[in-house]
């Protein structure tokens, strides 16, 4: 199948087009800001609240008939645009794929040479996230604004968390066996001195977090130290992980390698190139919903970052210039405890499963929805060709090409990935309902090839994403939309599959679903969905089965009103909060009931769950190769994008196997 690069098949049509948009933006505009300027988000009551003369109030009585007297001037050429503009989406792609490289980065064709080198298996993280890039008037309804400057900024925190160093820091406890999400500022901080560095350099081992076992046998930096003077490595070593081991006689503290005859010094790097300065003045002018405070750990690059929540990115052999230490890229580390036997994290689940103020380190494909506005996607996209050398966007249909009614936008629906894709499908959805019939969401199917075997057999898999009706009542609308995304699925696999069971050229590594379906697992309302076939082919590692979820799940919608409470406005905040059971109830959004009260309080009191969790991450172990096998390794609810979006990012790790031992 041949990958659309670009929305018409040909120059003049692309010509015609941005023609066409170039009569209708000046419109689209006006309208837009005309709107926005009358619905304010909690926040801009807040500042408007301090205000003693009314100065908003006086710049919309100004603003508002110079905008009304220039969006009048431009009807007539929007209607021009218009009647040019729909009738070339007949012969508009579903989608526009992009390929760029950063030279940074390691590039999608290496890394289709890692299954070769893996002994008995390969791990792939994916990525799901809601960021409601709406034009600014509609996004408002959900209480965020300045649409443009949250993509890019969207954009730059999950490439900058995906791309740090993957850093695991385990505690040897006798007696604790639980996962803490406590900050670690007895590592090191911007202003440590080199003993602090040296401390942290001795105590780091190199090695995939997923391998490493927790055996004492590796705690002594001593060991370490021989092991890589040796040149002793990990089979499969992943050169941005990084483990520090903290032994539990000493509560935790680390030694001055120096006093015990250790030595060693780090080396900090990081992915983002900007100095202090250029970080300084990128954020002057930014929204007051993403601006940094002190503490403030969301955007990795900023040098402002809390010393509490972060740690130096990458650990090496040569000295360090303290003069440039502050000028580099700080990470912040998942503090795990464990016994000094080797146990596994989480005794409750067999993988591990957090809260996290970061996205995964080495996200390999990434999901996102409601990328409606198109100028947001292009900024979106920009910052993610950062880190993912693979983006499909602008994926939908407009006008009625395609779908029964008219739709103004696309299916917001975005998808990125470091590994090649092969092939590309997009399906509308036809029942759509309400405001959502004025959008074409839909489902977005992708086969990606992730490597290949001795043998030269492509081994491949299979991600699609979707976005389902979202109005309260329409259980019957979703339950179709499911039934069709299932169908689709399915042809979509017989369709890009060139294997047959006697000559296999391809081997088919795994197959997830992810997107928002605005449905729990925990309403009553939602029983239909909660019992759908879907559920007995794909498997949610959040659930025990319909309307119960496993006690670690959280909710992933917040309450819109409070995005802007110090509780919850910054990645290191809202991540302490959602792991307070009177967090939770406070901030996220819970199932409605029809048997209880109308008030939000009485709901969260009487049903069961921590919030509705509509952002889903599925995956099937059938159709994949039968000597493989599939496990989750990890599962994430992510705060790295707090104040920015009214949903929580989910993460899944898979570790396939392919049951090959050791040489």
């Amino acid at each position: 199948m041949v990958l659309y690069t670009s929305p018409f098949p040909n120059g003049f049509l692309s010509a015609l087009h941005s023609f066409s948009w170039g009569l209708i933006f000046p419109c689209y505009w006006l309208g837009d800001r005309l709107v926005a300027s009358f619905v304010p988000t909690t926040y801009e009551k807040r500042q408007r609240a301090d205000d003693p003369c009314y100065f908003h109030a006086l710049c919309v009585f100004i603003t508002t008939p110079i905008y009304l007297a220039l969006l009048v001037v431009s009807l007539p050429f929007a209607l021009i645009g218009f009647l040019l503009w729909s009738p070339l989406q007949s012969a508009r792609r579903p989608y526009v794929y992009s390929r760029l490289q950063d030279k940074g980065q390691i590039s999608g064709s290496t890394l289709l040479t890692e299954w070769k080198a893996a002994s008995n298996g390969k791990s792939f993280c994916f990525g799901s996230a809601n960021v409601c890039l709406l034009p600014d008037s509609l996004a408002r309804f959900n209480n965020v604004f300045n649409t443009q400057a949250r993509a890019k900024e969207v954009g730059r925190r999950i490439r900058n968390g995906a791309s740090r160093p993957q850093i695991k820091i385990y505690i040897d406890s006798p007696t604790n066996t639980s996962i803490s999400a406590a900050s670690f500022s007895s590592l090191v901080s911007p202003q440590s001195g080199d003993s602090n560095n040296r401390a942290v350099s001795a105590g780091i081992k190199r090695t995939t977090s997923m391998e490493y076992k927790g055996d004492n046998s590796g705690s002594n930096s001593e060991d370490s130290k021989d092991a890589k003077a040796r040149g002793e490595t990990n089979e499969g070593e992943d050169s941005n992980t990084c483990i520090v081991k903290i032994g539990g006689d000493d509560n935790g503290h680390i030694s001055d390698p120096e006093a015990d005859g250790t030595g060693g010094q780090m080396n900090s790097k990081g992915p983002a190139d900007r100095s202090p300065e250029s970080e300084a003045e990128s954020l002057k002018g930014q929204t007051p919903n993403h601006k940094q405070k002190e503490g403030d750990s969301g955007s990795l690059d900023s040098y402002t970052a809390s010393r509490e929540s972060l740690v130096k990115a990458r650990a090496g052999d040569g000295p360090v210039d303290q003069s440039t230490v502050n000028s580099k890229l700080l990470y912040k580390a998942s503090l795990m405890k464990k016994t000094s036997v080797r146990k596994k994290k989480n005794m409750d689940e067999a993988f591990d499963h957090e809260i996290s103020a970061f996205f995964p380190a080495n996200l390999d494909f990434l999901c996102v929805q409601e990328v409606f506005d198109k100028r947001a996607a292009e900024k979106l996209k920009e910052q993610l060709h950062h880190y993912f050398e693979y983006v499909l966007y602008d994926v939908g249909v407009y006008s009625c090409h395609g779908c029964c009614t008219f739709k103004f936008v696309n299916s917001g629906l975005l998808f990125a990935s470091r590994y090649p894709v092969m092939d590309a499908a997009y399906h509308c959805y036809p029942n759509g309902k309400g405001t959502d019939s004025l959008a074409s969401k839909g489902a977005l199917f992708l086969k990606v090839q992730v490597g290949s075997t001795p043998q030269d057999q492509r081994i491949v898999g299979y991600i699609s994403c979707t976005h389902l009706q979202a109005l309260a009542g329409d259980t019957t609308v979703r339950c179709e939309q499911l039934d069709l995304l299932q169908d689709w699925l399915s042809d979509f696999r017989k369709s890009t599959s060139s294997s047959s069971t006697a000559n296999p050229e391809e081997l088919v590594a795994f197959d997830v679903l992810c997107g928002d379906l605005n449905f729990d697992n925990c309403s009553s309302d939602d029983k239909l969905e909660q019992q759908h076939s879907l559920f007995t082919r794909y498997k949610d590692p959040c659930r025990l089965g319909p309307g119960e979820d496993k006690s670690w799940a959280i909710g992933t919608l917040l309450d819109p009103e409070r995005l802007y409470d110090e509780e919850i406005c910054t990645p290191d905040n809202l991540q302490k909060t959602m792991e307070s059971e009177d967090g939770r109830r406070r901030y996220l959004v819970f199932p409605t009931s029809k048997t209880h009260g109308s008030s939000q309080k009485g709901r969260k009191a009487a049903l069961k769950g921590n919030g509705r969790r509509i952002d889903y991450m599925l995956f099937t172990e059938e159709g994949l190769y039968l000597e493989w096998k599939v496990e989750v390794e990890e599962f994430s609810f992510i705060t790295q994008l707090a104040g920015l979006t009214d949903h929580l990012p989910v993460a899944m790790r898979l570790m396939v196997s392919t049951g090959e031992e050791d040489p």
